[in-house]
Order: C-alpha cells, then sequence, then structure tokens
C-alpha cells in the first residue's frame, strides 16, 4: 500500500492526531506529551477563539494503514493583514524519519496555501504564541520546558532538504539559582524603586493575581506587538487563557511591577517544571494525572520562565533585574535551584543581559522555517 495523506475533521480522527507523538517518542527521554483534553480544545473549530480570525485544515499520513506523519495547515488573517503579507503556517509537525512522508505532508499544505491565494509558509507556528512552535536544532539531550514540543534530530535535516531556510532561531538557557541574592542586586532593586517611584504587587493567593490579569494582557498586546509571529489576542482568549494558568501559577513565582498610581509596568511570570509531571502522566490529567501535577507544584527544584513584559516607558531602567531580584529570593526560600528559560528570539540582548548577572549556559536552540509556496 502506497504512502496517503488525508484531510481529518472528526473528533476520532483529531484525537489520532494529537496522540501520534505519544507513539512515535515512545521511550524517548525527552519526550513531554501534550494534555490531550488542551490540544483537543484548542484544536477545536468551536472552542478556540483563535477561529475568530484564523483559518486552519489538518492532515495525517498513513503507510500500510499506519500513521507516520501529522501537520497544521493555519492561516492568521489577523496576523497577515497587521503586517501586509500572505502567509500560512505550518504547524503541528510531526513524522518518522522519512523524506517522503514529510514531503507529502508539507508539499500539501504548500498546495493549499496557494489555493488560499498565500505567497509564503512559515513555521512550525500555531494560532497564537500560546501554541507550539519552532524545530529543535540543538540541545537534543535537554529536557523540555513544561509548553516545548521536543522533536528528533532529523526534522531540521529533512525539512532543510526540501528548500525550507531559517527564518528565525530562538534560544533558551538553564540558568543556577544563587544560594543567597547578592547584596549590590539588592541594592539595585530599591535604587530603582525609590528613582521611579514603582512597588511590587502583594501576591499572597490567586485571586490576588487575578487582580491584575487584565491589565497584564494589556500590557503584553502591547509591549510584544511587533515580536515575532505575534497577533494581538482577543478579549475571549485571554478568558480562556486565565482558566488554563490560573491553576498552575504560585503568586510566589510571579513579580508584577506598579508605578505611584499603581498600574502594572512591569511582570515577570515562572513556574514549577511541570516537564517530568507530564511525562509520567502521559498526556492525561484524569483520573491521576492532576495528583502528579499539584504534587510537581508543591515541590521542584527547577522553574520555567513563562512570560516578561515591561512598559516602553520603563525600559532599560533596571525593572527587569528589579522584577528577578524578587522572584529569585522566592526561589531560594522554596529550594529552587534551576531555572530554565522559555524561549526567547536570539536577538534579545535584553533578557541575555539579565542571565550574565548568574550563572547560566545556553542549552536550546530552535528554528521557524520560511519558503515561498511556488518554489
Amino acid at each position: 500500500m502506497s504512502l496517503v495523506i488525508k484531510e481529518i475533521s472528526s473528533k476520532k480522527e483529531i484525537i489520532e492526531f494529537i496522540k501520534f507523538p505519544d507513539k512515535l517518542y515512545l521511550g524517548n527521554n525527552y519526550y513531554i506529551p501534550a494534555i490531550h483534553t488542551n490540544e483537543l480544545q484548542t484544536l477545536s473549530f468551536d472552542k478556540n477563539p483563535a477561529f475568530e480570525f484564523c483559518r486552519a485544515r489538518y492532515w495525517l499520513a498513513t503507510k500500510n494503514g499506519v500513521i507516520v506523519g501529522r501537520v497544521a495547515g493555519i492561516i492568521n488573517n489577523k496576523y497577515n493583514k497587521k503586517n501586509n503579507i500572505k502567509y500560512a503556517r505550518f504547524g503541528w509537525l510531526d513524522f518518522i524519519d522519512d523524506e517522503e512522508v514529510l514531503k507529502i505532508l508539507l508539499q500539501t499544505v504548500e498546495k493549499w496555501a496557494i489555493n488560499e491565494q498565500m505567497e509564503y509558509i512559515h513555521g512550525p507556528l500555531g494560532f497564537s504564541s500560546f501554541d507550539p512552535s519552532g524545530i529543535l536544532i540543538e540541545g537534543f539531550n535537554e529536557m523540555p520546558t513544561s509548553f516545548a514540543h521536543y522533536n528528533f534530530p532529523y526534522y531540521s535535516t529533512l525539512i532543510e532538504k526540501l528548500g525550507y531556510k531559517k527564518e528565525i532561531d530562538w534560544v533558551e538557557y538553564n540558568v543556577k539559582v544563587p544560594k543567597s541574592v547578592p547584596e549590590k542586586f539588592i541594592q539595585g532593586a530599591d535604587s530603582i524603586k525609590k528613582r521611579y517611584k514603582l512597588h511590587s504587587a502583594i501576591l499572597k493567593k490567586k485571586e490576588d493575581l487575578l487582580k491584575y490579569a487584565d491589565d497584564i494582557f494589556k500590557l503584553l498586546n502591547i509591549e510584544y506587538a511587533d515580536i515575532y509571529a505575534f497577533s494581538e489576542l482577543t478579549k475571549e482568549q485571554i478568558e480562556q487563557l486565565k482558566k488554563q494558568f490560573i491553576a498552575i501559577l504560585k503568586p510566589e513565582f510571579v513579580s508584577i511591577v506598579l508605578n505611584s498610581t499603581n498600574k502594572v509596568v512591569g511582570f515577570g511570570i515562572t513556574i514549577p517544571s511541570l516537564s517530568k509531571a507530564k511525562q509520567k502522566i502521559k498526556g492525561e490529567l484524569f483520573p491521576f494525572g492532576i495528583l502528579r501535577i499539584m504534587y510537581a507544584l508543591r515541590k521542584n527544584d527547577t522553574v520555567d520562565t513563562l512570560l516578561i513584559a515591561i512598559q516602553k516607558e520603563y525600559q532599560n531602567k533596571g525593572v527587569n533585574g528589579l522584577i528577578f531580584n524578587e522572584i529569585m529570593s522566592a526561589f531560594i526560600k522554596n529550594g529552587i535551584t534551576n531555572l530554565e528559560s522559555t524561549r526567547e528570539l536570539e536577538n534579545n540582548n535584553k533578557v541575555k543581559n539579565l542571565w550574565n548577572k548568574f550563572e547560566y549556559r545556553q542549552n536550546k536552540r530552535v528554528r521557524c522555517y520560511k519558503k515561498y509556496c511556488n518554489e
């Protein structure tokens, strides 16, 4: 039987699409299964608010009746309109080590993109910046962060054979948490607070976080507006993200900086690493997976950065140092020894300069690719 590709739409097929990587990476020490219910929500046309401005198709490739690859094609109309471009995205790309399988997957997305009057295709990208993105090209023996997607080394080799070129790289860092916050760091934070009349929000419980949630996302939409592949989050997306993330946030691992009128001018959000817990639960929260997640939130020696944003007026004034001075103090009190940064654009020197104050190493590199549709 020859290689076959099929567009899918039924719930049963979508679940097969979601679970394919679990089989592909069975036994791999670094693969982290996505939470199946979350994936189903993201890929469902009636549950993901991004479909207000996105179009998408999903395909599975089979050989002799066995699934050997998957891919999604996405067009983010809002992102294209804002940037005056005609780009399609490919995402949720997984495949066996076979160039023909990858070829049929990407050519199918390319043909769809051309039919939709698109000029370029790039990815892997999702509907929003909160979806998995990029192909790992360095760091195959490193544990991914909680929401990152792992892939085998052959991914980049085969995709480049098909004419795809680098569009952008992200890098990630492992940062060693010091045994104590350096005195000059503390003094610098105090000085910044006084000079710019800033103070930190008091965060003792999750309700305190929710009080600032809308202002945080408002700031995020403004300061991330020009970041690669970002499209402004709608009210509906924000409400969904609040529900998804509030359960896993620890107030002591979040820093919110306020000005003299109590307006949010900066924030940093980190979470206890869920990577190992997610490996153990194999994508299923219920009936017992949720208990593993809760345990990881309570007892852990590693944290992941999730988000950081600073109002333009306060950038380059040491506010990022103020944020991490506060968070690092909480890490030390809670026995955290390692911080894993989530993906940062390779040219983001502001964050890199922050890590320079600690013992750190770059441990991963992730790439997005681009191709002209008619090549």
